[in-house]
């Protein structure tokens, strides 16, 4: 603002000029000459003064709408830090399939094909989080009252029960008590062609393994997994089967 401090201070030194200058005139007439002179060049100055003054007012509206945009910028970086989902998806592998580069040259070991197999065998398959994208893609009539949170929860639960089901499937039937060998003989005459080399529950497995009730409420999460291609059903010999996509 030191331009308008400046053009001010010109501008009071021109009217205590001309205030001397009405004093003199009544005495010495050439002085109106120069007075007209000074009403002229003040005349000026006030026009750019008011130029100034309107420069000065643009920048300062400026300078408002700016403070405008960051603070709803600061709003929402302080809205998105306090709702970060719980549940984040999982990073998924390179889109074009190919192997990972490696950075070094190293000396690469032979895997055993038997520890392979173990591996292979011992693999046990998870469902992937619910991201926020696709709990929005889920009609509002499909989801009710279930929040995001409470989604994922029961994927977590799920992912759960397909564990514990498969751990005791992965073990020898020699190292199980009798209670743990029934289950596993029940769980493998569940199985059907259709299930091969797939992981699956059932609802006996779910109420086994984890603390969800197979009531209304469950139901309406299995829709929504089923839409969000988590699971679906396959039905057989009067038992309806989760399997995993």
């Amino acid at each position: 603002m030191s331009g308008l401090e400046d053009i001010s201070q010109h501008i009071h030194e021109r009217i205590s000029s001309l205030y001397r200058m009405l004093d003199l005139s009544c005495a010495e007439l050439p002085q109106r000459k120069k007075l007209g002179q000074e009403f002229g060049a003040l005349e000026k100055l006030l026009e750019e003064f008011e130029k100034c003054v309107d420069r000065q007012r643009e920048r300062l509206k400026q300078l408002k709408e700016l403070e405008e945009s960051f603070q709803k910028n600061l709003q929402d970086v302080q809205h998105i830090n306090e709702n970060v989902p719980a549940h984040m998806p999982k990073k998924k592998c390179p889109a074009n399939g190919g192997e990972p580069v490696m950075t070094q040259k190293t000396d690469v070991q032979p895997v055993p094909s038997e520890n392979v197999k173990k591996t292979t065998k011992s693999f046990i398959r998870e469902m992937e989080v619910i991201t926020v994208q696709e709990f929005e893609s889920i009609p509002p009539y499909m989801k009710g009252r279930v929040s995001y949170d409470q989604l994922n929860a029961a994927v977590q639960s799920l992912n759960a029960a397909v564990s514990a089901k498969y751990k005791i499937l992965h073990q020898s039937v020699k190292s199980l008590n009798n209670q743990t060998r029934k289950l596993r003989q029940r769980f493998k005459d569940q199985e059907t062609k259709e299930t091969k080399g797939h992981f699956f529950v059932v609802e006996d497995d779910i109420a086994e393994f984890t603390r969800m009730k197979a009531d209304k409420r469950f139901k309406g999460i299995l829709n929504m997994l089923r839409h969000s291609q988590r699971l679906r059903e396959l039905r057989g010999g009067g038992i309806v089967r989760y399997v995993l996509v």
